[in-house]
C-alpha cells in the first residue's frame, strides 16, 4: 500500500468512503466542515512513509460516504461511532486520532469516550471545550443585526440554498477567507464582529477571493472540492451544527471528564477559530482539561485550514509527537 486507495467499508449500519496509504500503526485523520479526505492530500503520503498506515475518511454526510437524511443521525455518537467501526473494519485495535475543525471535535470526543480504542490525539484548530452549564446555542452571539454563524446554520434551508448556488464560488470563498492570506477572516466576519453573520446578508458576504490564489491552493484543488459539493450538496454536513445542543444533552454523563490520553495541539495564529471570545483563556487551561497535553504549536501567519496551509510544519508535528508514543 505504498500508493495512495480509495475503498468503501461498512462501519455503524453505513458506508463510509475512505482514503488509505502506507503500512504499520494506524493514524486515523478526520477531516472539518466543508471539506473531505483530500483536505489530507499532503498528510498521508507523508505519514505512510514514515511507516504509519494512514486513514482519511470522507466523514458521515461527506463525499462518496453514506448521507443519512435525518439530522439527528449526525450526532457526536454517531460520529464516534463511525470511527470506532473504521478501526473494527480494518481489524485495528486502536489508532491515533488527528482532527481538524468539527473533525478536531470528533477526535477529542473519541478519546474522551473511548481512550481503549483511540491512543493518542493530534487536534488542529479546535481544542477540547468541556461541556457547559447551559445548552451551547443558547450562549452563542446574537443582535438585532447579526448573528453567530452557527445560529444561521441551525434552520434546514437558507444556509443550503446559499452554499448550493454555486458550489465551485462557495468552496473557493470559504477556503480564501478563512486562511492566513485573507486580510480578515472570510464571509464569518462580515459586519466586523468574528464569527457573526448579518441578518438577510448572509454567510459568503464580503469573501471574494482574489484571481490569483495564495501558493498553499490550487484551483485543482478547488475544482475538486466543489466536484464534490455539487453532488452531495450541503444538508449532511451542516447537520453536524445542528446536533449541538443535542450533542451536549447526550454527553451530561461525562461532564467535567478530561481527555487522559497524549495529546497536541496545532494551529494557526490567524485562526478564526483562536479569535473567538473566550478562546484565550481556553487555551491558557486546556491542560486543566487535557492532563496528557504534551504541547501547543502556534504557526505564525496560518489561518483556519492548518494542514493545507502549513503542511510541512504540521506533518514534522505530528510525526515529532508520534515518535514519542508507545509502540
Amino acid at each position: 500500500m505504498n500508493e495512495l486507495t480509495q475503498r468503501i467499508i461498512e462501519t455503524n449500519g453505513i458506508r463510509l468512503s475512505i482514503a488509505e496509504q502506507g503500512k504499520g500503526p494506524l493514524v486515523l485523520l478526520c477531516h472539518g466542515f466543508p471539506e473531505s479526505w483530500y483536505s489530507w492530500r499532503h498528510q498521508l503520503g507523508a505519514l505512510a512513509a514514515a511507516g504509519f498506515h494512514a486513514v482519511a475518511p470522507d466523514m458521515r454526510g461527506y463525499g462518496k460516504s453514506d448521507r443519512p437524511a435525518a439530522i439527528d443521525r449526525y450526532t457526536i455518537f454517531d460520529l464516534v461511532g463511525d470511527l470506532v467501526g473504521i478501526l473494527d473494519a480494518l481489524g485495528a485495535r486502536t489508532a491515533v486520532l488527528v482532527g481538524h475543525d468539527w473533525g478536531a471535535t470528533v477526535a477529542w470526543h473519541a478519546a474522551l469516550l473511548r481512550p481503549d480504542r483511540f491512543r493518542a490525539i493530534v487536534a488542529l484548530s479546535v481544542p477540547f471545550r468541556p461541556r457547559g452549564p447551559v445548552p451551547p446555542t443558547s450562549v452563542m452571539p446574537r443582535t438585532a443585526d447579526a448573528q453567530f454563524y452557527q445560529l444561521y446554520f441551525q434552520e434546514p434551508g437558507p444556509a443550503e440554498a446559499e452554499f448550493e448556488r454555486d458550489p465551485r464560488a462557495t468552496l473557493r470563498n470559504m477556503l480564501f477567507g478563512a486562511s492566513g492570506d485573507a486580510t480578515r477572516g472570510g464571509g464569518a466576519e462580515a459586519g466586523g464582529s468574528i464569527g457573526m453573520v448579518p441578518r438577510g446578508g448572509g454567510f459568503l458576504r464580503g469573501a471574494a477571493a482574489p484571481a490569483t490564489l495564495p501558493q498553499w491552493l490550487s484551483e485543482r484543488d478547488i475544482d475538486f472540492y466543489a466536484a464534490e459539493f455539487r453532488r452531495t450538496g450541503f444538508s449532511g454536513p451542516l447537520n453536524w451544527y445542528r446536533n449541538i445542543d443535542r450533542n451536549w444533552q447526550l454527553l451530561a454523563p461525562f461532564a467535567g471528564a478530561p481527555v487522559t490520553v497524549p495529546a497536541l495541539y496545532v494551529a494557526g495564529d490567524r485562526d478564526i477559530v483562536v479569535a473567538f471570545p473566550g478562546m484565550d483563556q481556553l487555551l491558557a487551561n486546556l491542560n486543566r482539561f487535557v492532563p496528557g497535553l504534551r504541547n501547543t504549536v502556534m504557526l505564525p501567519g496560518c489561518g483556519h485550514w492548518t494542514q493545507q496551509e502549513r503542511p510541512a510544519e504540521v506533518n514534522a508535528a505530528i510525526l515529532d509527537f508520534l515518535r514519542t508514543l508507545p509502540g
